[in-house]
């Protein structure tokens, strides 16, 4: 009983072992252009789904107020979009020093820094944790808008790379997939308000699910992606950098949103780790393959962030229990 009691406690952790394991198994079924269509069933109509959600769940104020949290939006995108490649420059510095990869994944993760924050893991990832979901969504649209922009500029200062990114197709995916949602549920919210106060929905089960679809699919692709045929040795170390990166990005988020300078509240903390160390690779892909055009090298730049992607998503599901124990604690608990 004991047992069962746990893993029903602890449903989302079971789930994410069972989507990366079943991924494994058979990777043709939620890969691009497999039977679950992901280029579709979870570029449109999961991340639709989120906002829709989202937008339902939300109370209006609460969307409003994020609106004025201009200290917290700014310390995320400065972060993601400029200490970030600081910090890779760094990691990169130290792993052609001492001949760690070769020079072409060097610069995958240097192309990884630049990327934009994605529109729907680091949403999710918050609500599920209790953390200030209406700062995510802000900032996860804000970034992805901004990346547009600011990621070719960053690749080009850093890798001397320019190209044509589509700027008009980008922003009105996004709108349709993150502003009309987030309209209807709000829209939706203010009519069937009584029966939600009364059945409670279970929003955040809805999100939760949502999740473990997005990174069963991303595991598809990855375990099936016939690019990423490195030496094990070198993909050991690709892998081990990743995550050693995303623990210390993390962790740092962690540190100075709860430092005197930031004073942020538990809630925005959770935000903040989320959203300032995800990056984007539905909108990094498309771009690094317009960017990077006519290039054979292509397929080994892209293997950080093909690997970075999943990774992202699967530790910030593992550490969601204890930063969800930390925001219902007084007492602040060590990462």
């Amino acid at each position: 009983m004991g047992l069962l009691v746990q893993l029903k406690k602890n449903w989302f952790l079971v789930g994410l072992v069972l989507s990366i394991l079943l991924a494994k198994l058979e990777p043709s079924i939620g890969r691009k252009g497999g039977i679950l269509v992901p280029e579709i069933t979870i570029k449109y109509f999961a991340v639709s789904l989120i906002f829709l959600n989202s937008g339902l769940s939300l109370k209006t104020e609460e969307l409003k107020h994020a609106l004025t949290q201009v200290h917290l939006h700014t310390f995320i995108q400065c972060f993601t979009m400029m200490f970030i490649p600081v910090f890779m420059q760094f990691v990169s510095l130290v792993a052609m020093n001492h001949n760690l990869l070769q020079p072409l994944l060097i610069n995958g993760f240097i192309v990884v820094s630049c990327m934009p924050p994605p529109v729907s893991s680091a949403v999710i990832l918050t609500k599920t944790v209790g953390g200030n979901e209406a700062a995510a969504i802000f900032n996860s649209a804000l970034g992805s808008l901004l990346g547009i922009f600011v990621s070719p500029v960053l690749i080009l200062m850093t890798l001397g790379l320019s190209g044509d990114v589509p700027f008009l197709k980008i922003f009105i995916q996004l709108c349709g997939t993150v502003l009309v949602p987030l309209t209807i549920g709000q829209w939706l919210r203010g009519k069937i308000i009584t029966w939600m106060e009364e059945k409670k929905p279970p929003f955040g089960t809805v999100a939760s699910c949502t999740l473990l679809l997005i990174i069963y699919s991303a595991f598809c692709d990855t375990f099936s992606n016939s690019d990423i045929s490195l030496p094990p040795v070198e993909l050991f170390t690709v892998v081990a950098m990743v995550i050693a990166c995303q623990l210390t990005l993390l962790y740092t988020t962690f540190l100075l949103s709860n430092s005197s300078w930031c004073q942020f509240r538990r809630q925005d903390t959770i935000a903040v780790m989320y959203c300032a160390t995800h990056k984007s690779l539905t909108l990094g892909i498309p771009m690094l393959k317009i960017m990077y055009s006519g290039d054979p090298n292509l397929s080994l730049i892209t293997i950080p962030l093909l690997i970075y992607h999943p990774c992202q998503i699967m530790i910030g599901g593992l550490i969601a229990p204890k930063l969800r124990q930390w925001m219902l604690n007084e007492k602040q608990l060590p990462l």
